[in-house]
């Protein structure tokens, strides 16, 4: 006889008691559910590319299979792959590491998250600008952390400005938390805006810097990436650079993250991880090296098929009474305003008073699967990825359209 699970909050952890799940995650999920119930959704909610990863670099992984390449590695990464990597962060960015401040992760998310565990002890604060990606928060508390969320308003750019960090420093403050492009608004740092959060910084130096660089070669109208290392070379013992394969080179499924930054905190990032995951995919690692190492050339058309979805995205949003939309420099979301559409009435009566009800009468309605912006830590907002089929988005700007109208 099969026993049904009963919930038993006992078991499990405080720590764990008082973390969500990834919203962008559940909503996925949710629309999936409503699929296999027979409903054609069009899901706008994941942020994935939806080109193949590129030929060289799945030869890359096939060489490695075949060559046998499937054992275990060092447990942060193969000695060419971080090879790779020094000349990437070199080469694209201007900063220089040693192999010993170089780490490998299954993902960006895991590097973050083995920083924050190693470095953080209860109380320790990390600031955390608003709207932010959604896990950040959550791998702060998992950490043992408190995040200090810093609220940026769209007036501001979605961006942290010098005044609104340093009314969030404390003595508690371990961490800084940057993402440029930015995962949910696709607002980028200019040089000039970092070096003056990094004037800041200066003055503070019990405060480390992550800067989550994933979203740097995704990006348009001549915006230029800089992250802070560089733009502030006397901050670079401070700083740990994040980036990985998984948004440019469309390999969001082979798990590789990477990190450089200080050598004592790469270390225990390693000692954490041999007690955790251990190496990342040994084929996934040849096949990210072949990424760093290899043509680029492919970028550019990708980049302009973003452009033009976005732009799509944009004007559609731009008609639609009740919706705004600020530009995004970078990354593939859009990140509109529905503070038009609080307070309008569903055909059956119930109202919208929030960005969630909102987004579940999208989803029920227009069939169109987002993420509300409360769940990035700025309502009423909510987020749509278009990296997704150019015709799909038509469809999806069309559906969004028609249930705004249904709104009284």
């Amino acid at each position: 006889m099969q026993i049904a699970a009963k919930p038993n909050a006992s078991r499990l952890s405080s720590r764990l008691m008082a973390v969500q799940p990834s919203p962008t995650i559940a909503m996925t999920r949710l629309a999936a559910e409503m699929r296999r119930a027979g409903k054609e959704i069009i899901g706008l909610s994941q942020g994935e590319p939806d080109f193949d990863t590129p030929e060289h670099i799945q030869r890359a992984a096939n060489d490695a299979i075949a060559a046998g390449k499937t054992r275990y590695t060092d447990v942060d990464g193969t000695p060419e792959l971080k090879a790779a990597i020094i000349r990437k962060f070199r080469r694209e960015n201007g900063l220089d590491y040693e192999p010993a401040q170089i780490s490998v992760g299954t993902g960006g998310k895991q590097v973050i998250y083995n920083a924050l565990l190693a470095t953080l002890d209860e109380g320790d604060e990390v600031i955390v600008p608003a709207p932010y990606w959604v896990s950040y928060p959550d791998m702060v508390r998992l950490a043992g952390g408190t995040p200090v969320i810093a609220p940026c308003p769209e007036e501001d750019g979605f961006l942290l400005t010098p005044r609104t960090l340093r009314a969030a420093i404390t003595p508690r403050t371990k961490w800084l938390i940057l993402n440029s492009p930015s995962n949910p608004t696709g607002a980028g740092y200019s040089a000039e805006a970092l070096a003056a959060l990094a004037e800041v910084l200066l003055a503070h130096p019990h405060i480390l810097v992550l800067t989550d660089d994933m979203y740097e070669h995704i990006r348009y109208d001549g915006w230029q990436f800089a992250t802070i290392a560089a733009v502030e070379p006397r901050l670079a013992e401070r700083v740990l650079t994040v980036n990985g394969v998984s948004k440019a080179f469309s390999m969001t499924g082979w798990r590789i993250g990477y990190a450089g930054g200080p050598a004592d905190i790469v270390k225990a990032m390693a000692t954490l991880q041999s007690q955790s995951t251990s190496n990342p995919s040994s084929v996934s690692q040849a096949a990210a090296l072949a990424a760093l190492d290899g043509p680029m050339d492919f970028l550019a058309a990708r980049n302009r098929t973003f452009r033009e979805r976005r732009d799509l995205c944009l004007a559609a949003f731009d008609a639609i009474e009740g919706l705004s939309c600020r530009k995004p420099e970078g990354a593939f979301y859009l990140f509109p305003s529905c503070a038009g559409m609080i307070g309008r009435c569903r055909p059956d009566g119930r109202v919208i008073e929030s960005d969630g009800d909102f987004v579940m009468w999208l989803l029920e309605e227009a069939g169109v699967a987002a993420v509300p912006g409360s769940a990035f830590g700025l309502a009423p907002y909510f987020r749509i990825s278009f990296a997704t089929a150019t015709e799909q988005l038509e469809r999806a700007c069309a559906r969004i359209e028609a249930a705004c109208k249904k709104l009284s």
